[in-house]
């Protein structure tokens, strides 16, 4: 490939009237991510977006860290976004560079995450006949974006990208995706920083009806088993005051979704888990019991509900959501208030003339938590996934700002259920698209977000080796991160199916070899550690904690392990499997 060299820019900055100076699109770029307040930003640079490479390598306030796939750069993103309440933003080139992050983009749509992708395009007179790497990345996406453009004109270039990050945090967050060709990327322009335009269609509702609060304080007014149910969109609000505030208010119990994990302090005496396939079963009793489900900025996805038609089948559904099209998608709300979650809890809260009385509601929900605990095999002389988070959790109790991520499968289950969390956006986890790769660099996203922040991935062997290069980007760009990997040898969550569903038919889930995991951190430039006791553990968990670099635990825990409790396939949420010693 012949990279053509880009036009040199104009020296200095060229006083135009009305305050304009002269530079090139990729400059604008630029211009434009330090006035929406961007300090870092993730990516891999390539042919079709070197442009604006060079433009930060000319200056720029705005921090890049370089990833070893467009993938992980993407997760990067998304973890900096989720840590931070900021937008994500990540740079890609054309064609792989650009396909490399669907995953991501997919990720942060079912995930509610405000995540700015920029591509490099071909040139627009090449733009049609497939050229090299061309690739229509905006077509390829459209299902997966809340908006995307390609821009043609240097002109309309820093308005796009105004407007874009005005989409992607406005109302329910999300993926928006701007497509740059490289001869716009050059071309020059007078840049004036432009007003942030009204956009028809992308107008978030900013007040809720008095009368629909009104109706759902009046219903827990008259409730004797309410619950509120708290999802992502929670925390993606910064509603946690306002949820924590209601619930203190009318004596209400708070159960959380992954998503919504860390959203009320889980030592809080309202806090009640987590419902779902792999939640406590007293939360998914909870929910199912209640009269009355106060369900803010939840989905009623079916790893919480279970079958449907069974799920809280005596409730009132009062559905607080920012997004109309969630409210009545899955299950009818009689009370739905559709706006901002912080206005719409405070003044729910504000309008309520009396409580209700909840004691014997809460003192039911606490002896169903005393009858119906995690439970594993504590006398086993194996390593067990669960202890090793119970320590985990213990080594890390005095530090002030712990943030956890995750991969998906078993031990992003067991995460959920062993590590607390006592604020919002310190559990970092890919929900609704199930992302295995996730973890390790969402982490290294988190830690460029809160560079204070003790930052852990929680990881399974199978999850960390989709994307373990990225121990790279964490070690060069001083990002350090511990990865605790629970190491089952295996697929953990497919071999759990294939053993309860599938006649024990295991196929194709044994990992044991031949990866020395600590050997591949160590060939990262990473410290790496080889765990196979409770012994080991602590003594390795204490040198890497103190270390101050990236470090990985390769936790070898006893093969075959299964995530109890259990809401298997069909059933009802109130029919979860428990662990039965065996």
């Amino acid at each position: 490939m012949t990279l053509h060299d880009a036009p040199a820019p104009s020296a200095g900055a060229d006083p135009h009237p009305g305050g304009a100076r002269r530079m090139l699109g990729a400059d604008a770029i630029l211009r434009v991510f330090e006035a929406e307040g961007v300090d870092v930003c993730f990516g891999i640079p390539g042919g079709a977006i070197l442009p604006l490479y060079d433009a930060l390598a000319r200056g720029t306030t705005v921090r890049h860290v370089l990833a070893r796939h467009e993938q992980g750069a993407g997760h990067m993103a998304e973890g900096y976004a989720r840590a931070s309440g900021k937008v994500g933003v990540v740079l890609a080139t054309s064609g792989p560079g650009a396909t490399n992050l669907v995953t991501p983009i997919a990720n942060a749509l079912m995930d509610s995450t405000p995540l700015v992708c920029v591509t490099g395009q071909v040139r627009s007179h090449l733009i049609g006949s497939d050229a090299f790497q061309e690739c229509d990345i905006v077509g390829v996406t459209l299902p997966l974006v809340k908006h995307s453009w390609l821009v043609r004109d240097v002109a309309e270039l820093a308005g796009v990208l105004r407007d874009a990050f005005a989409v992607a945090r406005e109302g329910r967050p999300g993926p928006v995706l701007v497509d740059v060709p490289r001869d716009v990327q050059e071309a020059e322009l007078d840049f004036v920083l432009p007003e942030l335009a009204e956009l028809p269609g992308w107008q978030p509702r900013r007040t809720v009806e008095r009368s629909a609060v009104d109706a759902v304080a009046r219903a827990i007014e008259r409730s004797r088993r309410p619950v509120l149910y708290a999802g992502g969109g929670v925390v993606n609000a910064d509603a946690s005051a306002e949820l924590v505030a209601l619930a203190e208010h009318a004596g209400i119990p708070v159960v959380t979704t992954l998503m919504a994990k860390g959203a009320i302090p889980e030592s809080h005496e309202l806090f009640f888990g987590w419902p779902g396939m792999h939640g406590a079963k007293w939360a998914n009793w909870a929910l199912n019991r209640a009269d009355l489900v106060l369900a803010a900025g939840a989905r009623f996805d079916d790893r919480v509900t279970g079958r449907l038609d069974a799920f809280a089948p005596d409730a009132t559904i009062a559905h607080f959501d920012v997004d109309a099209y969630e409210i009545d998608k899955v299950r009818h709300a009689e009370l739905p208030v559709h706006g901002p979650l912080r206005a719409a809890l405070a003044q729910t809260r504000r309008l309520l003339r009396g409580t209700p009385d909840t004691d014997a509601w809460l003192a039911q929900l606490r002896a169903w938590r005393e009858q119906f605990p995690l439970r594993y095999d504590t006398a086993a002389r194996t390593l067990k996934p669960q202890r090793v988070l119970e320590r985990l959790a213990e080594a890390v109790r005095d530090r002030d700002d712990v943030v956890w991520a995750t991969g998906v499968g078993q031990h992003q289950m067991w995460a959920m259920q062993y590590l607390p969390c006592e604020r919002p956006r310190s559990f970092l986890t890919s929900g609704g698209h199930g992302t295995m790769g996730f973890g390790l660099p969402a982490a290294i996203g988190a830690r460029a977000a809160r560079p204070g922040a003790t930052v852990v991935c929680v990881d399974g062997d199978g999850s960390f080796q989709m994307t373990p290069q990225e121990l790279a980007t964490a070690v060069a760009e001083d990002l350090p991160v511990l990865v605790v990997i629970l190491n089952n040898a295996g697929l953990g969550m497919v071999h759990q199916w294939q053993t309860m569903f599938y006649e024990r038919r295991l196929s194709h889930v044994d990992l044991s070899e031949p990866a020395d995991l600590a050997l591949v951190a160590r060939g990262f430039g990473a410290a790496g550690f080889t765990v196979r006791s409770e012994q080991e553990l602590d003594a390795a968990l204490a040198e890497a904690l103190g270390g101050g670099r990236a470090a990985v635990l390769d936790v070898h825990v006893e093969p075959g392990e299964a995530c109890f409790p259990m809401i298997a396939p069909g059933a009802a949420a109130v029919d979860m499997l428990e662990w039965s010693g065996g």
